[in-house]
């Protein structure tokens, strides 16, 4: 039987009565604090290079637009190619992130990781020398299939080696790669823009090539530096990894790592409505979050600067947005409460949004409510994945877990490349009523999780509480199913 925490903030407890003398042995030479740090410098660093670059990679069509992507294309601006363009990277994007974290359970993390990414990051390369519209689109749907493990599959991994209490931070570092892509995009995209004609070729073509060549560099490296699960890693001496495996069973149960994933369990998870709702959560999240990632440089131009001085001016916001998703993980994990910073975010992102929709005649009113915008996406959207997907325990769970939650809110890329169209502009009043709304929406799903939780917490308090059915309900499930499970708030 495993053993769980009751309270979702405590430490790991092991009944000193089933715990093996090997272990006890094993945890007096273990200095906690060094082997966390151990496991930061292994696990995080290249999954943030990682996933930095794959957004990058994403995202960096938006700035190639403001250097004249469409024009050389014989692309209408005034159509909706360019948000076609955009939408069709997502149709596979969302249809393979559960096969995706199905093959990541049954290979190695780093094999399958790694050659997705160097994939995508040949393709973006191919993508610098696309002749046509539809050599843009051929490109763009199948960096959409190579990218689909990355997100969900690096979530999964990072759950794997953190407890809910120690989780946010290191989540929030990672999804910091989104911020730190959107920023330094902005910078990458000035610096190309002196590439210019350089032997032939537009901004655009060198920021595709040359932010594709770094990527399929990385990709090689990762091979070697992405770590698998606690148990498998190599550089974990035996009594570390011992030490991990008690540790981690209060999250997960004592399911074993190669135990495969049955249609079943896909079937058990899809039945589970806290999961349909930490899905629809970030569905609410993603739809303004994508609309601001691939159309604020053109938003920001509309303001009056150049070409160039769009470029630099996409990155204080994210920059902003950088510091503080910091400041507000550490506070969550400090007060062992997700809720409420969640909803703080989503407030003041909604309070950015209603200016861009009122005011319209003065540009840097209009540039500082972006900074208010991005606290919804970058910093309160960390604090909603982290909330939802360390709420699902157990290995296979998790893994079906995070895709479908993840997969199914990606489906706001489709929905949010249409958002923002060059006949809206400069106003795009459209724009912003649906992103307002979906900021909403999040703060509505957002509450119903919570209730969700606090009540289903409840319920296991008081079956917990009698001592007859204590017995009868303690081995109901692994991971979460389990009755003395608690979900964090």
């Amino acid at each position: 039987m495993a053993v769980y925490n009751t309270e979702p903030e405590g430490d790991v407890k092991v009944d000193s009565s089933s715990a093996s003398e090997e272990f006890a042995d094993a945890v007096s030479g273990i200095n906690e604090k060094r082997l966390m740090l151990k496991i930061d410098t292994h696990v995080l660093p290249i999954l943030c290079i990682l996933y930095f670059l794959a957004f990058l990679d994403r995202i960096n069509i938006g700035n190639a637009v403001v250097f004249g992507l469409e024009e050389d294309l014989g692309m209408d601006p005034r159509s909706n190619q360019f948000n076609t363009a955009l939408t069709i990277f997502f149709v596979p994007y969302v249809l393979l992130e559960i096969p995706s974290n199905i093959i990541l359970k049954k290979l190695q993390p780093h094999a399958w990781l790694a050659g997705c990414m160097f994939c995508f990051g040949i393709l973006t390369i191919g993508q610098g020398f696309v002749k046509s519209y539809g050599g843009l689109l051929v490109t763009r749907f199948f960096i959409g299939v190579t990218e689909s493990g990355m997100f969900p599959g690096c979530y999964y991994l990072i759950g794997m080696w953190y407890r809910r209490p120690d989780a946010l931070r290191r989540y929030t570092y990672f999804f910091n790669s989104t911020t730190l892509a959107g920023a330094f995009g902005g910078l990458i995209a000035y610096g190309t823009g002196y590439m210019q004609g350089m032997r032939g070729y537009g901004a655009w073509r060198w920021l595709f090539i040359i932010e594709g060549a770094v990527t399929c560099f990385v990709a090689v490296l990762a091979w070697f530096l992405i770590s698998g699960f606690p148990e498998q890693a190599r550089w974990l001496t035996e009594a570390e990894r011992q030490w991990m495996k008690k540790r981690m069973e209060a999250e997960h149960g004592n399911e074993p790592t190669e135990d495969p994933i049955r249609f079943s369990d896909v079937i058990e998870v899809l039945k589970d409505y806290k999961i349909s709702l930490g899905a629809l959560i970030y569905f609410s999240f993603l739809v303004p979050s994508y609309c601001y990632a691939y159309f604020s440089p053109t938003i920001i131009k509309s303001y009056g600067y150049s070409t160039l001085q769009t470029q630099l001016h996409s990155v204080p916001p994210l920059a902003m947005a950088f510091f503080l998703s910091l400041a507000i993980a550490f506070a969550s994990d400090q007060l062992r409460h997700r809720y409420l910073f969640v909803l703080f975010n989503l407030l003041v992102a909604i309070a950015g949004i209603a200016i861009l929709l009122t005011v319209h005649d003065k540009p840097r009113v209009q540039y500082a409510a972006l900074f208010l915008v991005v606290f919804g996406p970058y910093c309160g959207m960390p604090v909603a994945i982290c909330w939802f997907t360390m709420n699902v325990g157990g290995h296979r769970r998790r893994a079906i877990g995070t895709a479908l939650q993840l997969g199914f809110g990606e489906i706001a890329g489709i929905a949010s490349t249409f958002l923002f169209q060059a006949k809206d502009a400069p106003y795009y009043h459209t724009g912003y009523s649906i992103a307002i709304s979906f900021f909403t929406l999040a703060a509505f799903w957002s509450s119903c999780y919570f209730l969700a939780c606090w009540a289903e917490n409840r319920r296991r308090d008081r079956l917990m509480a009698d001592a007859e059915s204590t017995a009868e309900n303690s081995m109901t499930g692994d991971g979460d199913l389990n009755m003395s499970y608690r979900y964090m708030l």
